[in-house]
């Protein structure tokens, strides 16, 4: 008899977890259709925490990543599709809502990029090329998928209490991340997937080695900075009063003041302790732009302070890692893998950029196709496995590989309208979206390195979270245009803002 049980219930178990997740989804469903925000921060939370390689670990068995499952017979990992039917709920329920859509320059460049994925898989198939292999994320597929996250971002975070709600959470997020990683860091050895470490033999420990673990920290860095620094931190009684608005002084709050504090100084340390050049570059291009946004005589004092700070500990980074790398020293360490010995075979990296441009060449108007494999990869010893010449470091030639001129106009049109919309965010934000405005741009800025000589857009993590950061001055602009309700104070016991300085 208890055999027959377990027979029994082991069988019924799919049928029951089939359920389970139905009505899960129902739930979420309904969720979403009241508060489309409570489907956003589960899914930011997933794309926060888990790291999407496991390049440079020693394990033997490496199980199938978070970020491709699903993407067999639903051509598109589940996760994306899990956003998109979130995108679908916050549609509905902004339908109920009266208003138009906030507005995004960014939307109609995506649809482009749509058309042309299109395009790209209508030639696969006449020219007999699975239908997979055209939509793979190793074309430009995962591109097309950011404009969706954008577009449900801009629906579920509308008015100014919930835009500052989100910049709460990323600022909370990144710090809870960097805490994680310092602490793994100190005490357990740091990343596991350390490159340098198990394949270059350069004794150190990392805190992330996945780049989007230290854009986290650049847009949690930049909102701690704005709180602490920015221009709502005028003295009391220098300036008026700020009209009253509906929106919590959390700035002004001591607690908030501590985890600022906090978050500013172990972010920044995670950043630095990942020892990757791109991270480092793209830390101070991000710290140029938080800088940029205080007034003259702060920023002056700002840098005076920080400069020395950050540049030791940058430069003591880079003497750990690049002391121990190939090189002839000073700045020329920086490229040390791109440097050609004196005699015998030259650098891979400049091998492989060499490869790829006589391709794109050969093809400049049409490019090779999204599923197209780049002439002699096979010279290239890491392009030594199944997606060998799929992919290349440079984010910007990948483009140009794999669309030809018609996805450099994308790319170049797309890039304009955020630079447009950023600078108007920048100049025009009150203070307490001015955080959120300034991480998203901060938080490009500290991608730039990675798009010019990374893998970036093959990546589904790297997309959605620089998907992310082209948000969230979209976001801020949006609930900057909502008009703010009288704020009843004193049930809120927390100082009044201030007047910008």
């Amino acid at each position: 008899m208890p055999d027959i049980v377990l027979q029994g219930l082991f069988a019924s178990l799919p049928f029951v977890v089939v359920v389970l997740l139905a009505l899960a989804a129902v739930l979420a469903a309904g969720l979403g259709l009241v508060w489309p925000r409570l489907l956003v921060y589960p899914y930011l939370c997933a794309f926060f925490w888990i790291t999407s390689t496991s390049y440079g670990s020693l394990a033997v068995f490496v199980t199938p990543g978070f970020y491709s499952r699903g993407s067999g017979l639903l051509l598109f990992p589940l996760v994306l599709w899990i956003m998109l039917g979130a995108w679908c709920c916050a549609r509905v329920a902004a339908a109920f809502r009266r208003g138009p859509a906030p507005a995004c320059t960014l939307i109609p460049w995506f649809w482009g990029w749509a058309a042309l994925l299109a395009a790209h898989t209508g030639a696969a198939v006449l020219a007999g090329v699975p239908f997979k292999d055209a939509l793979a994320p190793s074309g430009f597929s995962n591109i097309v998928w950011m404009g969706p996250l954008i577009a449900l971002m801009l629906l579920a975070f509308r008015g100014r209490a919930e835009a500052v709600e989100l910049a709460g959470f990323v600022m909370l997020a990144g710090l809870a991340r960097a805490l994680f990683g310092l602490g793994r860091w100190a005490a357990f050895g740091g990343d596991p997937n350390n490159v340098y470490a198990n394949m270059n033999a350069i004794r150190i420990r990392l805190t992330f080695f996945d780049i989007n673990d230290s854009l986290l920290c650049m847009m949690a860095c930049a909102i701690a900075a704005v709180v602490l620094f920015g221009p709502g931190r005028a003295r009391p009684g220098l300036e008026g009063p700020r009209p009253a608005s509906s929106t919590p002084a959390v700035t002004q709050h001591p607690l908030w003041r501590a985890l600022a504090w906090l978050t500013l100084l172990a972010t920044s340390a995670c950043i630095v302790l990942s020892y990757r050049r791109s991270a480092w570059i793209g830390f101070m291009l991000g710290c140029a732009v938080v800088l940029l946004r205080f007034p003259p005589r702060r920023r002056v004092q700002l840098a005076l302070a920080a400069l020395p700070l950050a540049g030791g500990a940058l430069g003591y980074a880079a003497l750990r890692r690049l002391g121990q790398a190939r090189g002839d020293g000073g700045l020329a360490s920086l490229l040390y893998d791109m440097q050609s010995r004196r005699f015998g075979p030259e650098s891979e990296r400049v091998l492989e950029l060499k490869l790829v441009l006589a391709d794109i060449l050969a093809r400049p108007f049409t490019g090779i196709g999204a599923w197209g494999r780049y002439t002699g990869y096979q010279q290239i010893s890491w392009q030594a496995n199944p997606d060998g010449g799929l992919f290349l470091h440079s984010g910007i030639l990948h483009v140009a590989l794999k669309s030809g001129l018609p996805g450099m106009v994308l790319l170049g049109g797309t890039v304009w309208a955020f630079v447009l919309a950023a600078r108007r965010a920048l100049r025009t934000l009150p203070p307490e979206l001015l955080g959120l405005g300034t991480a998203g741009v901060a938080g490009v800025a500290f991608m730039i390195p990675d798009v010019l000589i990374g893998t970036p857009f093959p990546q589904v993590r790297t997309t959605q979270m620089l998907a992310v950061a082209l948000a969230l001055p979209y976001v801020a602009l949006a609930a900057s245009a909502v008009p703010a309700l009288p704020r009843r104070s004193a049930h809120l016991r927390l100082r009044p803002d201030v007047a910008p300085a």
